[in-house]
């Protein structure tokens, strides 16, 4: 993005031009790869992660996803949450910056969603989709039951409705 150039006049003067450096923006969401391989583009998740943030009104965000292998994810869930084994997703929200940013780190294990999709019948390629939007809202104070009830939870409908809206927008485009 270059620079806008803004003209500047005062009494007496002829006009001035100064450049102003863009304008931040509202929502750094990173995507990577450690030790994990991504059936769907980075760059599609990172703005999958964003078009979260905006729908969920942040308006400003920084946020960490990080594609993960099941065994480092097995490591992330026993030393933080206390559980064994890998798991799907793990939201480290970190909060507030202090200047209103949300920041948030998000790890996310594909064979764990491998594995969900064939249960579930439904594609690696959404289950990765779901488990971003799943993350993000985490991120942002959503939460959920542990227990049988979790599918009927309001977090739970609100991720399946951003989930259709973020479909259909593919099958557009696509």
């Amino acid at each position: 993005m270059s620079p806008q150039r803004v003209t500047a006049t005062t009494p007496r003067s002829r006009p001035r031009t100064r450049t102003r450096a863009p304008a931040e923006p509202a929502h750094a969401v990173s995507v990577s790869l450690d030790g994990a391989t991504s059936p769907v583009a980075t760059k599609k998740l990172e703005q999958l992660a964003a078009r979260i943030l905006k729908a969920e009104q942040v308006p400003r965000a920084l946020l960490s996803i990080t594609l993960i292998s099941s065994r480092a994810m097995a490591r992330l869930n026993r030393e933080h949450l206390g559980h064994r084994g890998a798991t799907d997703v793990i939201t480290f929200a970190l909060g507030d910056d202090g200047s209103g940013v949300l920041v948030a780190d998000i790890y996310i294990c594909p064979e764990v969603a491998r594995e969900q999709a064939a249960h579930f019948r439904s594609g690696i390629r959404e289950e990765i989709a779901r488990l971003v939007v799943h993350g993000v809202l985490h991120a942002c104070g959503w939460d959920h039951p542990v227990d049988g009830q979790r599918e009927g939870s309001p977090m739970w409908q609100r991720q399946e409705r951003l989930l259709a809206r973020w479909r259909k927008t593919q099958t557009t485009t696509a």
